[in-house]
């Protein structure tokens, strides 16, 4: 998709502030600063629309990004920072999980991990708890561009390993520096979106 029009339209904390105009939605999900606004501007083509933070834990509310009026990107809280307290941990989580399981217009979400390392538990946990509910996940490793290109295989199948991949599912390696990896991304969100298997969603 080429997209010259993008709008934040809402960030909501509960679902009676969702968009009510009945759009296709995807989700973004990852652990605080592994790269979610960086690949959200590759796909919009902007420089810093969506906010980019050296603060890990500033994104508190569920932001909704109006696409070409066709779609949503839905940038979701960071999970897995330690210095937010427990208390708040605890609110993004019944927040997160009220809009992952209950939002009908809710088409996929694309996990993001770091390329360089082997997921985190708070990673796995994802993973196995959007597969559980049967979501539709692309694996999204981040940072590739950090990565001898020699190794990306040996990494790849690092994070399946760990995270127990399902071949159901899609991964891409993905750099926001070269944006390598964006027509793959939309190529899945496009799929999902207006066409494709959306049972169970």
């Amino acid at each position: 998709m080429e997209v010259n029009n993008v709008e934040l339209v809402m960030s909501a904390v509960s679902p009676t502030q969702y968009p009510t105009t009945g759009y296709p939605e995807i989700a973004f999900v990852g652990r605080s600063n592994v790269g979610k606004s960086s690949m959200t501007n590759v796909l919009i083509n902007r420089k810093s629309y969506a906010r980019t933070s050296s603060q890990p834990g500033k994104t508190q509310t569920l932001n909704f990004y109006q696409v070409e009026d066709q779609l949503y990107f839905v940038d979701v809280p960071g999970y897995g920072y330690a210095k937010v307290s427990k208390q708040e941990r605890e609110k993004w989580g019944e927040m997160i999980e009220t809009y992952l399981t209950q939002r009908e217009t809710l088409r996929g979400v694309v996990s993001l991990v770091d390329a360089r390392h082997e997921p985190t538990q708070d990673d796995v946990q994802m993973y196995q708890w959007l597969s559980y509910y049967d979501i539709p996940i692309l694996i999204l490793a981040t940072k590739a561009d950090k990565i001898v290109r020699g190794k990306w295989n040996k990494q790849e199948s690092i994070i399946k390993k760990k995270l127990g991949f399902n071949k159901k599912d899609s991964f891409v390696m993905f750099s926001a520096q070269t944006k390598m990896g964006k027509d793959e991304i939309w190529k899945w969100i496009e799929d999902h979106a207006f066409g494709g298997d959306q049972d169970g969603i």
